[in-house]
């Protein structure tokens, strides 16, 4: 039975480390892998965090399959060979990246193609792991409706939290379907969380946990290293990983005894 956790949220908030620091923790403390990370971003920066190199996307198969599927080759198994051929295989998790399209305008059909890389390849994996496109207006196309946790990540400012009410509003309108919707606080200062739950709560967002700032996790952004490497000190990776803790694998224990 596999899982599908997507991670959503406004431009700039961190959206993508959280996904990132989410696989590292369903790797290292769940120890299931391997996991199924795809990067729904048309602005990819995933395999960056993840330390690997993009080679194909979606997006470009999208464009090959209009002139060079081989004779003799339907599109359906032209287009399921390119999938698999996209798969960027990591330590612990495989890595499939939506990227652009060559046209211009709307991705709604890269992003079929990715709903389609997602249904043909799920049944392989425990847990799939989705950073979204960054934004609200992209809500109504996710990659994927069938989604069992999305945590939807805001920076701390009354602005941010305003946001995040928005998306889990449009998230209602739509009638996606979503299990569970957890808000993240990013990037708080120490000594502010009283703060940031109050004003959360002042505005209709119940905050399901807070990752503080933390100089470990720039120092190590700004140097271009990948997730894996970042110091298990970190406060951000340790807020991380208790607020994944309670909300993924608690409930999984008191369902059924165990993971």
């Amino acid at each position: 039975m596999f899982e599908i956790i997507a991670v959503a949220g406004k431009g700039g908030v961190g959206k993508t480390t959280v996904a990132a620091m989410l696989i590292r923790y369903l790797i290292e403390e769940v120890k299931v892998s391997p996991i199924l990370a795809v990067d729904a971003d048309p602005n990819s920066n995933l395999n960056e965090l993840l330390g690997v190199e993009v080679n194909s996307t979606i997006g470009e198969a999208r464009e090959l399959i209009k002139k060079d599927v081989p004779p003799g080759m339907t599109k359906d198994v032209w287009l399921e060979y390119k999938i698999h051929q996209a798969i960027i295989e990591g330590k612990g998790f495989d890595l499939i990246v939506m990227g652009r399209s060559e046209g211009p305008g709307c991705y709604c059909a890269v992003n079929s193609l990715a709903k389609q890389s997602i249904e043909m390849l799920k049944k392989n994996y425990r847990y799939i792991v989705v950073d979204n496109e960054a934004g609200m207006e992209h809500m109504s196309r996710l990659v994927t409706q069938d989604v069992n946790y999305m945590f939807v990540v805001s920076d701390p400012t009354p602005r941010g939290l305003m946001t995040a009410r928005r998306i889990m509003k449009l998230i209602d309108e739509l009638k996606l379907n979503i299990k569970n919707i957890c808000v993240i606080a990013n990037r708080a200062k120490d000594g502010e969380e009283e703060g940031v739950l109050y004003e959360g709560e002042k505005r209709g967002t119940h905050i399901d946990g807070i990752i503080r700032d933390d100089y470990i996790l720039a120092r190590g952004d700004s140097e271009g290293e990948d997730i894996f490497r970042l110091d298990r000190s970190s406060n951000a990776l340790m807020d991380a990983y208790k607020i994944f803790e309670k909300i993924i694998i608690k409930p999984h224990r008191n369902n059924s005894g165990g993971i």
